[in-house]
């Protein structure tokens, strides 16, 4: 199939709308990866099966070292994390050298699908099959989410990026909530349809990766490939240039101070926001002792309002812009950790209404940020340069729920551990406070849009 030409030479036809469709079903596939199998599921699933396979002394041995098995769900995750880092530059680097990028997301999220769905064998003290299938999983879930993202600037103008992301945001977030709440249904009800617990927990992760997999063929069957700047001949020539323009990038980002900053101030805010996502239900079931079932349905509910929330803070970003509606974005999160930090114990209806606020601006700060890097980009490398985004999303995770794991040491309280959060949003907030966009924009060779 021949490929499509730049956005600039299409006019916003039915071809450029089935195309956005198809870009939005991708965000409808995976986000139920991260919900239903990293954020709810797998880790206390995987932690017990490590457990069932413990010795006399309550210790499993992976690749021959000892460790707890409340231990071990971390050190898979980290792994996975790491391998990412080397991993998603080169990917971003094939995809800009190739051109073929419909062919690239659907052989990762294929992969990366299927061992999700294998998940559904991990049992009977099988906890590495379980570790292994779900670093090939978010490997990939990673690899092809750089390829999704550098579809960005091909399906948007600089004016309609800020739209066009909110939406793809906006329908992931319902995409992830819907299978959820049918995963919710069915694990709440596991015995009354004649299932064990752990059958449940098994058919809840195969069920996100046969969505993922399923809607992905519609995303690949209605998204285009483009051209490549630079068209190199078979395989091997694709895979070394690939090497070679990733190399170029890492001596070139140099030249581009502003994108640099840019991804800072990402790193320190958005390492803010995966963290208050990743420990607000052991906030929730530690200091303020709320029922499992109050933590999960308040999951669920961040996803739902989410989805209005993108939506709403697209819109928004459309009259002031988006960079002032990021930050706006940013104060709203830190009076989320203040609030927090004053809940009682048992204060579920103040729990859920931090969950609807968290909502409102979770895909409006990620949907942004997104748009507002893909102005930071030199034309035609686009999935390279999202490949160094997703390290500044993935790669540093690890620095929020550090300082919040020192804080409760050395303070032995989750209040002071949570709001020792908020400097990650004071911090990101200053440095893209004082970023130039509408300079660092021109800076990389394209023409800023009307509103930042």
């Amino acid at each position: 199939m021949s490929a499509a030409p730049p956005t600039s030479a299409l006019p916003a036809d039915r071809a450029l709308r089935r195309e956005r469709l198809g870009w939005y079903s991708y965000d409808w596939a995976m986000s139920v990866f991260n919900t239903s199998v990293v954020t709810v599921f797998l880790a206390p699933y995987l932690t017990s099966v490590a457990e069932a396979a413990a010795d006399a002394d309550g210790r499993i041995h992976p690749l021959g070292i000892s460790i707890p098995p409340g231990s071990f769900f971390g050190y898979v995750l980290s792994l996975s994390v790491a391998l990412q880092v080397l991993v998603l530059p080169l990917t971003g680097a094939l995809a800009d050298h190739t051109g073929h990028k419909r062919q690239l997301l659907a052989g990762l999220a294929g992969l990366g699908s299927l061992c999700t769905t294998g998940l559904f064998f991990v049992a009977d003290g099988r906890y590495q099959l379980g570790a292994s299938l779900f670093v090939v999983a978010n490997l990939s879930f990673g690899a092809a989410t750089v390829v999704y993202h550098s579809w960005l600037p091909d399906l948007a103008g600089p004016d309609e990026r800020d739209a066009v992301s909110s939406r793809g945001w906006a329908v992931g977030y319902l995409g992830g909530a819907l299978l959820l709440a049918a995963n919710l249904v069915l694990f709440t009800r596991y015995d009354a349809l004649g299932l064990t617990e752990g059958e449940a927990v098994r058919i809840c992760l195969a069920s996100a990766g046969a969505w993922w997999a399923g809607f992905t063929a519609v995303s690949v069957a209605l998204l285009r490939n483009r051209r490549p700047r630079e068209v190199v001949a078979g395989p091997a020539g694709a895979v070394a240039g690939s090497f070679r323009q990733l190399g170029a990038t890492l001596r070139d980002l140099r030249r581009y101070p502003l994108t640099l900053w840019f991804l800072g101030a990402y790193l320190l805010f958005n390492d803010g926001v995966q963290t208050v996502i990743g420990v607000s239900a052991q906030y929730g079931a530690e200091q303020l002792e709320l029922a499992q079932t109050t933590l999960v349905s308040a999951i669920l509910l961040v996803q739902v309002v989410a989805f209005f929330g993108a939506l709403a803070l697209g819109r928004i970003a459309a009259r002031v812009g988006a960079k002032r509606t990021v930050l706006g974005a940013l104060v709203v999160w830190t009076g989320v950790l203040a609030a927090a930090y004053f809940l009682p114990a048992g204060a579920a209806a103040q729990f859920y209404a931090l969950a609807v606020v968290i909502g409102f601006v979770l895909g409006g700060t990620q949907a942004l940020s997104r748009s507002l890097f893909s102005q930071l980009i030199p034309p035609g490398k686009e999935a390279e340069y999202f490949g160094f985004y997703e390290i500044s999303d993935r790669g540093t995770s690890w620095l929020g729920p550090f300082l919040f794991a020192v804080t409760y040491q050395l303070t032995g309280s989750y209040r002071y551990a949570i709001f020792s959060l908020i400097f990650f949003f004071v911090a990101g907030g200053l440095l893209l406070a004082r970023l130039d966009l509408r300079r660092a924009v021109v800076a990389a060779g394209n023409v800023p849009p009307e509103r930042l």
